[in-house]
């Protein structure tokens, strides 16, 4: 067993159980493309086993670089793009200090970390290197080829800054590289350098690759646990790999009830999750279904809502605009901490009917509501539960969306591990630059 629970009860006047079971073959079938690697895309099937395959000599090393990042740093600027920091953000924002950044390094007992190379901000860049100027900074550089655009110029502009402040031998101690294991630019630069490097499989893409190095080394440089994360994660491959029956496997559950409604006009899923911590996991989740599913104009559009935030804005359109939505929701039970609601003599607010219940009793009261609501408003919706935000439950969040995106690009008919469209915007880019082809 495992401790994310899936309920589809919310969905059910619009997908019947026989409409379910009517894809049962169809999802035996896509189950052994998925873990024969035979499939569209199986040079890409590197993180099916990923999990479970994963040596703790690698884990030992990486613990190892997390420990000399974390003494010779206050900060860590994690550079990449993509997949190379959406899954790190996710796993650390989720697991961290909601106000770390204002925290010192002693209370933080970590670095903080910081991005850069995920978009071309100047403004961005500039107040960043200039923060760098009074912190002791180490810097992991996430990229397979070394020469993808924004990270490659946030690099240039880090190790520049690196080896002004340190000096070239002592830039390449706190420089980190994780990159493709025989080539390209960054692979080059790392060796001619010496940083310390780790590799990024070739049969595992980037917006699966948080569970490799690519997330792994910031994580554990973040001072979380990365043995408990990959723990959760192997959990949850063993779990969906022993159930066969569709109903008893939530991945495949989770693929068929979005697929069937898709097929009825349900074009947009929301993703919403009920805890601000859990908002870079959300975005996480809309590269990997965007990214995977949506080809040759096919896919399921993923869009991301913060309640009870977004209801303030959002919900309105969620509740009564066009009706080709549905809803999956993220919900965590137990809350790291807990306040009661006081109570006021006065009562000017009108919430004395609340006082002696807790904040996360609140929380959870207005997710049941608003599932109602938005089910009578014809919003079908998905729950999914977590008992807590820990390493664990991340790594089996992390694995259990992996395993529904490649069963749903499957299902689409498309292949999930590819992304050609990526590269329209860069062609355009590079002739309005003048870059020679």
């Amino acid at each position: 067993m495992t401790g994310l629970q899936l309920s589809i009860d919310k969905a059910l006047a619009f997908v019947s159980g026989d409409e379910i079971r009517s894809f049962e073959a169809d999802i035996t079938l896509h189950l052994e493309k998925i873990y024969q690697k035979t499939g569209r895309g199986n040079d890409f099937l590197g993180w099916v086993d990923l999990p479970s395959k994963t040596e703790r000599a690698l884990l030992k090393s990486l613990l190892e670089d997390a420990a000399r990042i974390r003494e010779q740093s206050d900060v860590v600027v994690v550079t990449g793009i993509g997949g190379s920091y959406l899954g790190t953000r996710a796993v650390t924002d989720a697991l961290g200090h909601a106000f770390n950044a204002m925290m010192t390094k002693e209370t933080r007992k970590a670095p903080l970390l910081l991005y850069a190379g995920h978009h071309l901000d100047a403004a961005y860049l500039s107040e960043l290197l200039g923060l760098l100027d009074d912190r002791d900074y180490s810097v992991i550089v996430i990229s397979k080829s070394g020469t993808t655009t924004e990270p490659a110029v946030a690099f240039r502009l880090l190790k520049k800054h690196l080896e002004g402040k340190y000096g070239r031998r002592e830039a390449a101690r706190r420089i980190f590289a994780v990159t493709d294991a025989a080539r390209g630019a960054l692979r080059q630069l790392a060796g001619s350098e010496g940083y310390s490097t780790y590799v990024i499989p070739d049969d595992v893409g980037g917006r699966f690759s948080v569970l490799t190095p690519v997330g792994l080394l910031p994580i554990a440089a973040a001072g979380f646990d990365i043995y408990g994360l990959m723990e959760g994660a192997a959990g949850m491959e063993r779990f969906l790999k022993q159930q066969k029956d569709l109903f008893s496997n939530p991945a495949a559950l989770y693929a068929v009830t979005r697929n069937i409604l898709y097929r009825k006009g349900k074009t947009i899923e929301i993703l919403a999750a009920y805890n601000p911590a859990l908002f870079y996991l959300v975005e996480w989740w809309k590269q990997l279904f965007g990214e995977s599913e949506g080809k040759e104009h096919k896919g399921i559009f993923p869009a991301g809502v913060g309640f009870t935030t977004d209801l303030h804005s959002m919900g309105q359109y969620i509740q009564e605009g066009l009706r080709n939505v549905f809803e999956t929701v993220v919900r965590v039970e137990k809350s790291r901490y807990d306040l009661e609601i006081p109570h006021d003599p006065e009562n000017l607010d009108g919430l004395n009917y609340l006082a002696g219940k807790t904040i996360s009793h609140v929380n959870h009261m207005a997710a049941k509501g608003t599932m109602l609501a938005h089910v009578e408003g014809d919003v079908p919706n998905m729950e999914i539960s977590l008992p807590e935000i820990s390493e664990a439950t991340l790594g089996e969040i992390i694995y259990f969306f992996e395993m529904a995106c490649a069963i749903s690009g499957y299902m689409l008919g498309v292949n999930p591990f590819d992304q050609p469209g990526v590269e329209a915007y860069k062609k355009k880019m590079f002739e309005l630059l003048g870059k020679n082809q």
